[in-house]
């Protein structure tokens, strides 16, 4: 059939139906890339919306943990090294009263060097506490070592330490992320877990730093989230935020406790 026998009304249809179609097709791909570029952006703001949730959360977690770690130093420091040096004080003037005989003078003078004593020592453990001074000088292996023979001293667990990395100087401020870590997991194997030994692994594993830790405590349900949602471990979440790392803990009624962290 020629075009001259098609009519010229079927002809300009045909046209219209065409641009008609194409414009409803691209109108159709432009709202398809419209609402699917804006559910990606809503994923997006959703997930950096939960980022920012878990940072307060981690830095909430932190500011709640520093300052509790403020009041049991601020305690530390009242209830002893405060009450000693208030009772050698009060011995200092006593030394200065009259008539006092040889004995009374030299047992005062014992009082007031053995409070001494005593009060410099505790100020030491407070500040152990703080930054142990075997950390500082000797790194990170050297600071878990004495943590664990700390931790023997008690004779209610016994610890068994090994690694196989070679830590490094330079990186000490995120070492003590890890050194807290452990602090904060052997603390607990001890409190809460009643355990009677404690295993510590340092290894690389393709190339990436990782700690194994378990216990033989009674342990706890790992599967219900409120068992985790403790002080402490909202402290080693925030940690292990910092090292850019990631934990996995496991852990069965009467069956111990393991946690594997890498940093």
């Amino acid at each position: 059939m020629s075009l001259k026998a098609i009519p010229e009304s079927e002809i300009v249809a045909t046209v219209i139906f065409s641009c008609v179609s194409f414009l409803l097709m691209g109108i159709v791909l432009v709202l398809f890339f419209y609402f699917s570029r804006k559910k990606i952006i809503q994923k997006e703001l959703e997930k950096k919306d939960l980022e920012i949730h878990l940072q307060k959360e981690q830095l909430h977690a932190i500011i709640i943990t520093q300052e509790e770690e403020r009041k049991r130093i601020a305690q530390d420091l009242h209830d002893d090294i405060s009450s000693k040096l208030n009772i050698v004080s009060l011995n200092t003037h006593l030394l200065s009263a009259p008539n006092l005989t040889e004995s009374e003078t030299r047992e005062i003078t014992e009082n007031i060097i053995n409070l001494t004593a005593k009060a410099l020592e505790n100020s030491r453990k407070i500040a152990h506490n703080l930054l142990p001074p075997v950390f500082e000088k000797f790194g990170l292996n050297a600071g878990i070592e004495e943590l664990c023979e700390e931790f023997e001293t008690s004779k209610a667990v016994k610890v068994h330490y090994t690694n196989k990395i070679d830590f490094d100087d330079n990186e000490m401020d995120r070492q003590l992320h890890v050194f807290r870590i452990l602090q904060e997991l052997m603390n607990n194997s001890l409190r809460h877990g009643k355990a009677s030994e404690i295993w510590i692994s340092f290894k690389k594993n393709n190339g990436i730093s990782t700690c194994d830790y378990e216990d033989n405590g009674v342990g706890f349900d790992s599967k219900n989230a409120e068992n985790q949602k403790g002080l402490g471990m909202k402290n080693i979440d925030s940690r292990i935020s910092f090292l850019n790392g990631t934990i996995k803990i496991s852990s069965e009624l009467n069956k111990g406790f393991t946690v594997t962290f890498t940093f």
